[in-house]
């Protein structure tokens, strides 16, 4: 731990409690300041362009822009950015997407408080870190064909997988993810391609099986 440097954090989490919170325990540690929160992606990359901070720690269920098209876009704006992600996702295809999109570290919120501490200092100081049980699940999964199918999909393609088992229609995918409607049908037919399904109920199945929705998510409000 680099305890001694002073680390300039924007808190990303639709919850104003959630985010009083982590800003509580934050500022309890040597160094650490949160200067801006957000609740939502676009607020998100606001901040980020205002503040400049040091460190961005986010959630990645976040309101109308996603959480790894915020990475990106952070990324694109910054490509030193240091990303935390904080969230509730405990499957390891959603820590291997983050990275994709730039992020250098993944911990669950069933996590320990020191364990999102530990990982403030790791990633600031530009070290790639998970925490244990996320960690495990990959080790596991290295065996699993389900892990390997998620991998050959891009961040982009994932975030699209995920809207899609929502059964969001392609317009809304399309605004949120600020691309145009024609570009979500091609990815649709290159993840069913790469995921090896003919229909979208297979597609949702699947996304289900693997966890990057659960049926507790598609039974509640879109």
């Amino acid at each position: 731990m680099t305890a001694s440097a002073h680390i300039r954090i924007l808190l990303v989490d639709d919850h104003a409690i959630v985010r009083e919170g982590y800003r509580s325990l934050l500022e309890k540690q040597p160094g650490l300041e949160v200067v801006a929160e957000a609740a939502d992606g676009l607020e998100a990359y606001a901040r980020f362009k205002e503040c400049n901070p040091d460190l961005v720690i986010m959630d990645l269920s976040l309101p109308g822009q996603s959480g790894l098209e915020v990475i990106a876009r952070i990324r694109q704006r910054r490509s030193d950015a240091r990303i935390l992600v904080f969230s509730m996702h405990q499957h390891p295809g959603f820590a291997v997407q983050t990275a994709r999109a730039g992020a250098l570290g993944y911990v669950t919120k069933s996590s320990a408080p020191d364990v999102l501490i530990r990982s403030v200092y790791d990633v600031h100081a530009g070290r790639h870190t998970l925490s244990a049980d996320i960690a495990q699940a990959l080790a596991l999964e290295k065996l699993g064909a389900d892990r390997i199918a998620l991998e050959d999909l891009t961040a982009r393609e994932f975030e699209i997988l995920r809207l899609l088992a929502e059964a969001r229609p392609t317009e809304d995918i399309a605004r949120l993810l600020h691309i145009s409607p024609k570009t979500v049908l091609n990815c649709h037919y290159l993840i069913k391609k790469k995921l090896g399904v003919a229909s979208d109920i297979e597609l949702t199945r699947l996304a289900i099986r693997m966890n990057v929705v659960s049926l507790l998510e598609l039974s509640g409000p879109l």
